[in-house]
């Protein structure tokens, strides 16, 4: 077998692969934020050239993935596959993005957990030996996703003190079989909780429980805690889920410290920029983790990291129903040695 598995829920990859390549993109307003000297690209045109806020999401991702292409050496159609995803309908800035990039294509929806998803099901096609350089990316942009999921921008509404800020941006990375560290080693997939959360202003309550569970769950399994980690990341609780879910964690007693950190509490600075709560999106964990946690591990500042995206798996529909909003979270650990 090309895995085993540990415990309930967590998968050991024999054939980890290595990060070949990353890149990562934001917007003007990221851009002015705390992390502004790890993104590879800042747009600073909201519509990237082009007409409509939709097309200038799959601009800026068309991108990161083209950068991503280029700093692994790779041509976009030498890939064996891409997956990739993002909170537009049928995930179409995903689709448009890529049409043209001439690689076999997976399309994934896990709202903002994309990221961790897509690393997970990229390393598993690796580690089983059916390919060999798999590209995973994801974006977001704050006016398609306010126009899909809110208001449009138009409209003026007021935000909540819990509401969250869509982050425009994108990250990419190319997994491959043989590539140096840090390597893809440990996966733990969550499952969906739900915790009868209705308000879509309060993204952060509604995943918090589901970040909880899976991070308990990949300590249960692997025997470890906070402290057998440089850094355990979550995306995107924001300021008021990452509250949530150190309380939870408590009543497990587990007892997040100094490394734990959220991407939507550090990619702005709340109280200066006016996000509320902080951000969110696809983008927001995948350009943090291309850009930022990349970043630290490839300097050696940490060498094993916790990378767990979470989302909320909720439409517009479900919510106009009044449906709660059922959260996701999967977990990636990447260790700069084979485990």
């Amino acid at each position: 077998m090309c895995a085993k598995r540990l415990g309930e829920a967590t998968i050991s990859l024999d054939n980890a692969p290595g990060v070949l390549a990353s890149a990562s993109c934001a917007g003007k307003k990221e851009g002015e934020g705390p992390l502004a000297r790890y993104f590879d690209y800042i747009a600073t045109d909201a519509r990237c050239g082009e007409k409509s806020w939709e097309k200038a999401e799959s601009a800026l991702l068309r991108r990161c993935f083209e950068l991503c292409c280029g700093r692994a050496g790779l041509a976009p159609e030498a890939l064996d596959c891409v997956v990739s995803g993002d909170l537009l309908n049928q995930c179409a800035g995903s689709a448009y993005a890529l049409r043209e990039s001439g690689a076999p294509y997976l399309g994934l929806y896990g709202a903002c957990s994309t990221m961790s998803e897509g690393l997970a099901v990229a390393s598993m096609l690796i580690d089983g030996g059916g390919m060999g350089n798999v590209a995973v990316c994801t974006s977001s942009h704050f006016c398609s996703a306010e126009r899909q999921f809110r208001y449009p921008l138009e409209y003026g509404s007021l935000r909540a003190p819990t509401s969250q800020w869509t982050v425009t941006g994108a990250g990419a990375v190319i997994l491959s079989r043989g590539a140096p560290p840090p390597y893809v080693n440990l996966i733990t997939v969550g499952r969906i909780v739900d915790m009868g959360v209705t308000d879509a202003s309060d993204m952060g309550a509604a995943m918090a429980p589901a970040a909880a569970d899976t991070l308990a769950r990949h300590f249960a399994d692997t025997g470890r805690d906070f402290a057998d980690y440089d850094a355990v990341i979550t995306g995107d609780l924001g300021v008021t889920g990452s509250d949530i879910l150190r309380e939870l964690l408590g009543m497990d007693g587990y007892a997040p410290d100094a490394r734990y950190f959220d991407c939507g509490a550090v990619i702005f600075d709340p109280k200066r920029q006016g996000v509320c709560s902080g951000g969110s999106g696809c983008g927001c964990s995948a350009s943090v983790f291309a850009g930022y946690v990349l970043g630290n591990m490839r300097s050696g500042r940490w060498k094993r990291v916790l990378f767990a995206a979470t989302g909320a798996l909720m439409s517009p529909t479900t919510s106009a129903q009044g449906e709660s909003i059922p959260g996701i979270c999967h977990a990636v650990a990447l260790e700069n040695g084979r485990d």
